[in-house]
């Protein structure tokens, strides 16, 4: 999107392939997940955000492979879309090291509106089997919620599930008491939020623990079942019994990576977490005129590692890309390289609760949580939608409530009582 805005005076042809008709904002999609916000408050029609740009036009299409020979994308009914200058951005997804297939049905991750839908139906759903079931033992089950990394998906994961159990579902339920739920944050570092300067990990982990959560720091996980998951402590391991488990421990690139790779026949431009190798201008080093930004990019940095996979940055380099393009296609000198301008970090543990990372800046408590409410509206895509989140927090803060706590889709088990 950031490249197609920068394109917007250019007498450029282009062409927006995705297979889905909206841009979804997803830092908010844990707030879907546990009832905050509704899925279209955090979204909107990519037909409605560029309807004034002309020179762009948007196809509802998945892409298949890529003919680099010929220069042309082909979709999965084999349209096949031509271009001079192809950026892919197409993201990535959840990474289960190598469990894929046992535990991505049991412990869904948060990337997509069906995903944050299919987690809230879980949260939601374990709650009224609790209340249905008269086994204390399937009870407990059915009431604790193991969060699978302490990123700042998973922290704010934590501390949603907290502020649901502990404050918007009170007094709703007649025979348990939503307050007991144990919400258990499993990481395998010393902190959560490893990332962040350690007086915020910490400031972090103390909120969490305020709020209610358990956190089992330096314990991996080993095994995820229906109905239980066993871990490792200091080489021991332990059984919890847990009905929801909600992945947010590590992501993969999008499978797009490897098909461009074999369409242009060089595997070895692909990292091991499956992104593409890009040069200093997100370009591919062999063809200049193939751009890769966003997750799918493994962008090299001056301590040889890579650009992390958040928002910024990919924003950032689809805007440069757009401009580099718009220079050759205006006969301009080229652009210097790419360089990522970091604003910092944020996490939100709670009402009133976040950490803020700038630069040698760093704030807690409801002055980063302050920050935090207006960066993401400011990053919202339409006017529309930062008007209905903004009053949807306020009534939220107002009365504890969350508005949007439907049970949708259909599940995968029985609702049963034991």
């Amino acid at each position: 999107m950031a490249c197609v805005r920068a394109l917007r005076r250019t007498d450029a042809d282009i062409k927006l392939i995705d297979r889905r008709n909206f841009h979804l904002f997803q830092p908010l999609l844990y707030q879907v997940a546990s009832g905050g916000l509704s899925p279209a408050n955090i979204a909107a029609p990519l037909r409605s955000i560029f309807k004034r740009q002309k020179n762009a036009q948007v196809l509802l299409g998945s892409v298949e492979t890529f003919d680099t020979v010929n220069q042309k994308v082909i979709l999965e009914d084999q349209t096949q879309v031509s271009y001079d200058y192809l950026l892919v951005a197409s993201g990535s997804t959840h990474h289960y090291f190598g469990r894929d297939a046992e535990w991505e049905h049991l412990a869904p991750g948060l990337k997509t509106i069906e995903d944050a839908t299919e987690i809230r139906r879980r949260i939601l759903s374990a709650f009224e089997k609790a209340e249905r079931t008269n086994d204390p033992v399937a009870r407990a089950a059915f009431l604790t919620f193991v969060i699978v990394g302490g990123g700042p998906t998973g922290v704010e994961m934590a501390g949603a599930i907290c502020e649901l159990s502990r404050q918007t579902m009170k007094n709703e339920f007649r025979d348990i008491d939503p307050s007991s739920a144990r919400v258990v944050l499993i990481e395998n570092s010393k902190l959560v939020l490893d990332r962040y300067h350690e007086s915020l990990s910490i400031a972090a982990a103390k909120d969490l623990k305020a709020l209610g959560a358990e956190l089992w720091n330096e314990t991996r996980l080993t095994e995820i079942h229906s109905d239980h998951v066993i871990v490792s402590q200091s080489g021991t391991p332990k059984r919890l019994d847990a009905c929801t488990v909600i992945w947010a421990a590590g992501v993969k690139a999008s499978v797009l990576g490897k098909k461009i790779a074999e369409a242009i026949n060089t595997p070895e431009c692909i990292d091991r977490a499956g992104r593409i190798l890009v040069d200093t201008q997100c370009s591919i080093a062999s063809h200049p005129r193939i751009f890769v930004a966003g997750d799918l990019a493994a962008f090299p940095t001056a301590d040889g590692k890579s650009l992390p996979g958040v928002a910024p940055v990919a924003m950032q380099q689809g805007a440069y890309v757009g401009n580099l393009i718009a220079n050759e296609i205006r006969g301009q000198r080229p652009v210097k390289p790419f360089r990522y301008w970091d604003k910092g970090n944020m996490a939100t543990i709670g009402r009133s609760s976040a950490v803020v990372e700038s630069g040698r800046m760093r704030l807690t408590g409801k002055i980063a949580w302050l920050a935090w409410l207006f960066i993401h509206i400011l990053y919202l895509a339409r006017f529309e939608n930062r008007v209905l989140v903004m009053f949807q927090w306020f009534w939220n803060y107002v009365t504890r409530n969350r508005t949007a706590r439907l049970i949708t889709g259909e599940p995968n088990d029985e609702l049963h009582t034991k």
